[in-house]
This record gives structure tokens, C-alpha cells and sequence, in this order.
């Protein structure tokens, strides 16, 4: 694993972030890279029911701060699809 893969964990929007969930997220970072953006809706589903099954429970601020640090670094054009399957996910929820 590079160091660039875990530089999103020092993102300040992340601190006080419980250790488990930076965990969880590590892991789907890692099985996510490399996902075109019409792989990531289902992927996000899944990685969603598999977080509250184990029960994770992310608050909409932390949902936010994630988002932002997912978009950091992105393509506009990446940060707006990353925009759209989030919004996706709102409406089907």
C-alpha cells in the first residue's frame, strides 16, 4: 500500500472520526480504486448495507466530510459524477 493511500486519513475534515470507520473506509478505499463511476453506485450500496449491518452508523456530517475528502484532488468532471451517484443514493434510500 502507498503512502498516497492514506493521505485522505490526515484530512483535518476527518479528525475525531472513530477509528473503526476510518478502518472501514481504508478498506473500501483500497476495493474501490480503479471503479468506473457506473461500478461505483452499486459498489457504494453494498459497502452502505454492509457499514449498518456490522453496525456502522456514519452522522450526515461525517457522510459530508468524506464526500469532500473522496472529492479532493478529482477532475471536475469526477468531482460532478462523484456528485450525481451521491445524490443517487439519497433519492433511493
Amino acid at each position: 500500500m502507498s503512502d498516497i493511500s492514506q493521505d485522505w486519513k490526515d484530512n483535518p475534515r476527518l479528525n475525531g472520526m472513530d477509528k473503526s470507520k476510518l478502518d472501514m473506509l481504508q478498506s473500501l478505499a483500497e476495493q474501490g480504486s480503479g471503479k468506473s463511476a457506473s461500478d461505483m453506485l452499486p459498489f457504494l450500496m453494498n459497502a452502505a448495507s454492509q457499514g449498518r449491518n456490522s453496525g456502522l452508523k456514519f452522522s450526515s456530517q461525517e457522510i459530508s466530510a468524506i464526500i469532500e475528502v473522496l472529492k479532493m484532488g478529482k477532475s471536475p468532471q469526477e468531482a460532478a459524477k462523484l456528485d450525481r451517484i451521491v445524490n443517487l443514493m439519497k433519492m433511493i434510500r
